[in-house]
């Protein structure tokens, strides 16, 4: 019998009363370690959350938070190689892949603390300047932000548990807000490892980190008007929290990031063998074959001029006939596996959907498994897909295949480039990739109504730009439709929704000494 995790619910280790569901070895097919959440007192957690977490972080300032935040860092970078063993055997991922996930939040905990030593050494900030009301600035009102007295729980997606987890705490923590996590059950391992670590170093006071492995039941129906929820995961999913009654009732904030059909677009006016051209065909591969194509934020859109289609599909084909698919513990790997079976089985069908309406221009079928079963391993091959008119199909623009799939579809002008682009109905992220400034400049603009994020990528910053998945601390994360509408990261902006705001009105002189 494998081992069971534990829960961290209301200052201590608690086993849920079940025998709990099996973590397993997407690659190998083995059991690792178990999960359960059954029989946790969520309210009377929830509430030691919200008195003792809440409290203490409240009463710290926020450079004393971001302190916190930095020894967090230090200690998960000391660790890393025990975290690098995790996502290997519960993710199968290849190590780069990894890095994606655990030096992508190390990375993030570090830029929140350092946005830390940039905020007064208070407990509040301020949002604007005072306004007068009055004759002579004798009675003024000066807006102000101050911590929920709340708690954030963040329900996050199987792809990124280490990422996912702390993209999220850092600016809540930051921000006096103590954190429950509820990691998505298929790879919570990592996570659970990572809230032990953090909690055993005492780093953080008592409540401010908590963390339930397994079920999700109960979670929402255990939460207060002050508290606010994260998610990330299927829109699917996403309706049935905004439905709930701590949402629709007792408005509890609720951030939401849910399916999304990123685009990628070569601009007009660039040749196959220019610097642009290359660039993309460069990027559509990475971001088909990092974690097997499970990020929120990979390129499942290919739009190019007419007259290149062909020519960017045999480029792009030549590189996926390259990559080599199958057990990470072969350093000659390339790209590790999907989930589990029933990921696989759900990218298969999605794939198949596809198919009714695309072409197939490079089959991951064709790709021999190394050092894996076909019969065990959730492992496919990278699939490049093809439709000639875009304008008739709809389930390209409508269905994302969560795996090494894309698809490849030609315009005619700009404009329909963005008509295109548009019909995701909202979008994480689209990317441009050109080399002239103006028409780049004018093309963002133009996306930046339907897509949280625009990554221009031109020859002058293929050195330095950071990739059309990578979701950096400093930008937003989210995107407007049926990419959920939500809102995180964004260096300080982060910090809006774990703070209330409120106007203080008074005379100057009350006024004046909330400044100082």
């Amino acid at each position: 019998m494998t081992d069971i995790l534990q829960n961290y619910l209301g200052g201590r280790w608690i086993a849920g009363v079940n025998g709990g569901v099996s973590l397993r070895d997407p690659i190998r097919g083995t059991d690792l370690v178990r999960v359960d959440a059954t029989g946790l007192d969520l309210k009377a957690g929830f509430a030691f959350s919200r008195r003792e977490g809440g409290g203490a972080l409240r009463s710290l300032t926020y450079r004393q938070r971001g302190e916190m935040l930095g020894a967090i860092a230090k200690l998960l970078q000391g660790r890393r190689d025990a975290y690098y063993e995790i996502a290997l055997a519960n993710s199968g991922t290849v190590k780069n892949d990894s890095a994606v996930d655990i030096d992508g939040a190390i990375y993030t905990i570090s830029t929140y603390a350092k946005l830390a030593q940039t905020l007064d050494d208070r407990r509040f900030l301020f949002d604007g300047d005072a306004a007068a009301l009055a004759k002579e600035a004798a009675f003024q009102s000066r807006h102000v932000l101050v911590p929920t007295r709340g708690l954030a729980l963040f329900i996050n997606a199987f792809n990124f548990p280490s990422w996912g987890l702390w993209e999220k705490a850092a600016p809540a923590l930051l921000s006096g807000v103590p954190v429950v996590v509820k990691p998505a059950t298929s790879t919570a391992w990592l996570a659970q490892v990572m809230v032990r670590d953090v909690v055993e170093a005492r780093i953080l006071p008592a409540g401010a980190l908590s963390i339930v492995c397994g079920s999700s039941a109960g979670l929402l129906d255990a939460l207060e008007p002050f508290d606010v929820v994260s998610f990330t995961g299927s829109a699917e999913t996403a309706g049935v929290i905004r439905s709930h009654p701590a949402i629709a009732q007792r408005s509890v904030r609720a951030n939401v990031e849910a399916d999304s059909v990123n685009s990628a677009i070569l601009a007009e006016g660039e040749a196959p063998g220019e610097g642009a051209f290359d660039l993309l065909v460069k990027e559509v591969v990475r971001e088909m074959t990092v974690k097997s194509g499970q990020k929120c934020t990979a390129i499942r859109r290919i739009l190019v001029p007419c007259k290149h289609y062909d020519a960017v599909a045999e480029a792009i084909c030549a590189r996926l006939g390259k990559v080599t698919v199958g057990d990470p513990r072969n350093t000659t790997v390339r790209m590790g596996a999907l989930v589990n079976r029933a990921q696989y089985a759900s990218v298969r069908e999605g794939l198949a959907r596809l198919r009714e309406e695309a072409k197939v221009l490079h089959d991951g079928a064709s790709h021999a498994l190394v050092d894996a079963d076909p019969a065990v391993a959730c492992c496919l091959g990278p699939t490049l897909l093809g439709i000639p008119d875009p304008d008739r199909s709809a389930l390209v623009h409508d269905i994302e295949v969560f795996g090494p799939v894309a698809t490849l579809m030609p315009y005619r002008d700009a404009a329909h480039a963005l008509d295109l682009a548009r019909r995701g109905q909202g979008s994480l992220v689209a990317s441009l990739f050109g080399s002239d400034a103006a028409m780049l400049s004018r093309l963002s603009l133009e996306l930046a109504d339907s897509h949280g994020r625009v990554h221009v990528v031109s020859p002058d910053v293929a050195d330095v730009q950071t990739g059309h998945g990578n979701v950096m601390p400093q930008s937003l994360h989210g995107g407007p439709g049926r990419a959920g509408g939500g809102e995180e990261l964004g260096g300080a902006r982060a910090l809006n929704f774990y703070h209330r705001r409120a106007a203080i009105q008074a005379s100057k002189a009350v006024v004046e000494v909330l400044g100082n």
